[in-house]
């Protein structure tokens, strides 16, 4: 019986079980359509959501429906502005809900929601985002009831993010990380609501920061009235970082607006208050730390925040004579006074204003004051402030657990009194600006998080009307020194107005050492650390002319550099940039930009007398271009175009990206061609030539490169009596494909050519040709292949001379016998006038050649007889 029991049990689990996973796929259409009627239903905006999941086990014995990214997106006239972005939305609801027919309304007692955005935008006219409810929609639905019904009992919301943004006030406030959770039964017309909140909030008027990542808390319970719109703190304690506050009052939301009556107040006056003011993340924990004096915070706000008007509100922050002191810190921060009121007494936004009349404190000697006035806030802030005192800087982290990597040290003076408005500052109106005073530092040092030390001996600012005066900055940091003086043209537009920082500055310097001013991050994988990529700051829009007597870059040492750099667009232009280098002098006009993705440049170079092996041995870039041009000792005259792409970190060319050319002078000239494995293969393979005695004074040659390529455009040169024409390609990669045209004369052409040449007359050797050999260059420059067609230039001469010695021959053949037959010839062929004799006939010729040609050649006897003359 008992086993029959726990079967039956066993099965009614199962189906129950079952039941949970599939009642949900019965009911998830109907949901879906509820809530899809229950929004197009109010809204006059766009709405999606991904898909509806039906649960009961997740907020089992209730029933949980979740949508998934669900988003609002405005119609006109914010068309496309999303309004509300919710990663996830959970609702809970009773079972009993799912079985409701479909014209009754389905209670929802629970909202939860996470990962969500709510974007308010106010545009020039006050027009709000938010205002998307349909009018009139109940008389259309003639009494119709709602799909779903809100009779919530709890709600919270997760990673939440609201932005707000007035076009008109120029507003700007984002609550970032807000967490915040509520219980109270909405089901009744009044109810008290405990809500629990965490949130961070930052705020920009006009492009003036006010609050960065304030963090808030607040633990309230608020009695609200449903059918009055109106919430009222009771029960309340709120953080602003650790800064606490208590409200007391009500916000009630009625037609125009929302009307507040509102008081808070610190619920104690010590001074640990204002210590609580500052952010977390700059501060130490506040137990045990002793304070003398007060400080307190006391506001009220009280009238209506609509379209046209800000609720009437006073702020006041007071302390006076007050101290405090860290546990475990030397210093004692003394005589402690503030005084600041935040006012408006119009319920305009603009006519508010804050006054700092006094804030002062003291550490050790040292007392420093200042006081602020701002008004016109929204429209064209005005600003009146004077600074006035001595900070040294030591003191700062000995008084106050600032968050330092090393300490610093200096002593900071300060007494500068300044009056603008806004609108002059974005104008640059210098007229309506007045500025007066100086600010000093001396003795500072400073050590980043990677050990590299910045002194500053002494620094000097004078503020002017018009300008704020660099008058003296002397700097040392690693190897370098610097010494600055310049102009800010428009401080307080960079300051205020994030406008462009320009100026004018002359920079000298004994040393200057590149890598001095180059920064290094940390690797995310690994403890080593690379060096950050560079940019050039986009704010900056100046000009530095420099002088350095040593410029160390990468492996180079540069002397008496000197030169003009404008800084402009993320982008460096250098005019007339001169350095002493390689014995000579290099001429640098060009560009260097940060904009893009890739840094990129162009060069103007000029090279005058420079050394040539040490030039392009040290310079790589130069080396890839002309490598052989290391084994020659002599001076270069060379203009050098160039551009490519730059190393991120580095800053130096990427070599695969180089495009250019080249036109180059050698003056006073060697060769060291025992140092080049192409030369020695070359002089092996040409007997006619000694490398080592090749003459490259005045040569002149061409170069251009691309892609990795150079082009060598052919040139002439000369060795003793031999004329050569050089051109060719090779590659950054070494690889070469030369070819060599030697004009070469033929007694250079070996012992075979020469014993040919023994047999000749020196009128008839004089008469010889030239002749082409052609040598054919591949490899590489460590491993050349060298072919070349001498020995068919061999052969051809020997033809040449073979040929020339059997035209002497006939030549001599013939000459012979005609000289013969005029000797025989009969004297009646003499004529009576006694003319010249009549040469031979060519059949005269012709009969007595061959005998003449036996002679000559077929070695006849030294005598032989005459044959006798023929009879006329």
């Amino acid at each position: 019986m008992l086993k029959t029991i726990l079967k039956i049990i066993g099965v009614l689990i199962i189906l129950f079980l079952i039941a949970l996973f599939a009642i949900p796929y019965f009911f998830e259409d109907q949901i879906k359509a509820k809530i899809a009627e229950a929004i197009n239903e109010k809204v006059d905006a766009r709405v999606t959501f991904s898909d509806v999941d039906l649960s009961l086990i997740k907020s089992f014995p209730n029933a949980n429906v979740s949508l998934e990214q669900l988003v609002i997106v405005n119609n006109a006239p914010f068309e496309g502005d999303t309004l509300v972005s919710l990663g996830e939305v959970d609702l809970k609801m009773s079972i009993k809900e799912l079985f409701k027919g479909k014209e009754e309304a389905i209670n929802i007692d629970g909202v939860t929601s996470k990962n969500g955005l709510i974007n308010i935008i106010f545009n020039k006219d006050g027009i709000g985002n938010y205002d998307i409810a349909l009018k009139n929609k109940e008389n259309e639905k003639g009494g119709k009831s709602d799909p779903l019904s809100l009779k919530i009992k709890n709600y919270s919301i997760a990673n939440f993010k609201f932005r707000y943004f007035d076009e008109k006030s120029k507003i700007k406030m984002v609550i970032d990380s807000i967490n915040h959770e509520g219980v109270g039964d909405f089901a009744a017309q009044k109810l008290d609501l405990v809500t629990k909140s965490t949130a961070k909030i930052t705020l920009d008027m006009d492009k003036v920061n006010y609050m960065k990542d304030i963090a808030l808390t607040l633990d309230a319970v608020l009695g609200i009235d449903l059918e009055k719109s109106k919430y009222t703190f009771k029960e309340n304690k709120a953080l602003i970082n650790q800064l606490p506050l208590e409200f007391d009052g009500f916000i009630q939301m009625v037609e125009a607006g929302q009307e507040y009556d509102l008081k808070f107040k610190t619920p104690t006056s010590s001074f640990k208050n204002f210590l609580g003011i500052i952010p977390a993340a700059y501060a130490a924990s506040l137990d045990n730390v002793k304070t003398t004096g007060d400080f307190t915070v006391t506001g009220s706000a009280k009238g209506l925040y609509s379209d046209t008007t800000v609720p009437k509100f006073n702020i006041e922050i007071a302390s006076n004579n007050a101290s405090f002191k860290y546990p475990n810190l030397p210093k004692t921060v003394q005589n402690i006074v503030i005084d600041t009121k935040i006012i408006n007494e119009t319920g305009i936004l603009n006519d508010t204003y804050i006054n700092l009349d006094k804030l002062s404190f003291k550490i050790d000697q040292d007392v420093f004051n200042a006081k602020a006035n701002i008004r016109n806030i929204t429209q064209n802030a005005i600003v009146d402030a004077a600074l006035k005192g001595t900070i040294n800087l030591a003191n700062l982290s000995k008084a106050y657990p600032i968050k330092l990597d090393k300490a610093l040290s200096g002593i900071l003076n300060a007494d500068v009194t300044t009056k603008f408005d806004m609108q002059s500052v974005e104008k640059s109106q210098y007229q309506n600006i007045n500025n007066a005073g100086t600010m000093s530092l001396s003795g500072f040092n400073y050590v980043d998080e990677n050990g590299k030390t910045m002194n500053i001996s002494n620094a000097l600012v004078q503020f002017n009307p018009s300008q704020v005066n660099l008058k003296e900055l002397n700097a040392t940091t690693g190897k370098s020194d610097i010494s600055v003086t310049g102009v800010l043209e428009n401080f307080y537009g960079f300051i205020f107005r994030n406008q462009e920082l320009k100026g004018n500055f002359n920079m000298n310097s004994k040393q200057l050492a590149v890598d001095d001013f180059m920064t290094t991050a940390e690797t995310t994988k690994t403890s080593s650390k690379k060096a950050e990529a560079m940019k050039i700051p986009a704010f900056l829009n100046c000009t530095l002319t420099a002088k350095a007597t040593t410029v160390l870059y990468d492996n180079l040492t540069l002397k008496d550099v000197s030169g003009k750099l404008i800084v402009k667009d993320e982008k460096v232009t250098l005019e007339n940039v001169k350095t002493s280098i390689f014995g000579g002098t290099i001429g640098v006009n060009g560009a260097v930009s940060t904009k893009g993705k890739t840094p990129v440049f162009n060069m103007d170079l000029k090279l005058n007398q420079v050394d040539i092996a040490q030039s392009f041995t040290q310079l790589d870039m130069l080396k890839k271009i002309a490598p052989i041009a290391g084994i020659i000792n002599g001076k270069l005259n060379s203009s050098i175009k160039l551009n490519g792409n730059l190393d991120a970190t580095e800053f130096t060319p990427d070599l695969k990206t180089l495009t250019g050319d080249l036109l180059g002078q050698l003056l006073s000239t060697t060769v060291n061609s025992s140092n080049s494995t192409l030369l020695t293969a070359l002089g092996a393979n040409l007997k006619f030539i000694d490398v080592s005695k090749i003459n490259l004074n005045d040569l002149k040659a061409a170069i251009t490169f691309k892609d990795g390529k150079v082009n060598v455009k052919p040139f002439d040169i000369k060795y003793k009596d031999i004329k050569a024409t050089i051109g060719g390609t090779h590659g950054f990669d070494q690889s070469m494909n030369y070819n060599l045209k030697f004009d070469v004369p033929a007694k250079y052409l070996g012992s075979e050519a020469n014993a040919l040449i023994a047999k000749l007359s020196a009128a008839d050797a004089a008469k010889l040709e030239s002749f082409p050999i052609n040598a054919v260059l591949v490899g590489n420059f460590t491993n050349p292949k060298i072919t070349t067609d001498i020995n068919s230039a061999v052969t051809k001469l020997t033809t040449q001379l073979v040929n020339q010695q059997k035209d002497r021959l006939v030549k001599q053949g013939t000459s012979a016998l005609t000289d013969y037959i005029n000797k025989n010839k009969k004297p009646s062929d003499t004529t009576k006038t006694a003319t010249p004799a009549t040469p031979a006939t060519k059949e005269e010729v012709k009969a007595k050649a061959a005998a003449l040609l036996n002679g000559l050649f077929n070695k006849k006897k030294k005598t032989e007889e005459p044959v006798a003359p023929e009879v006329q």
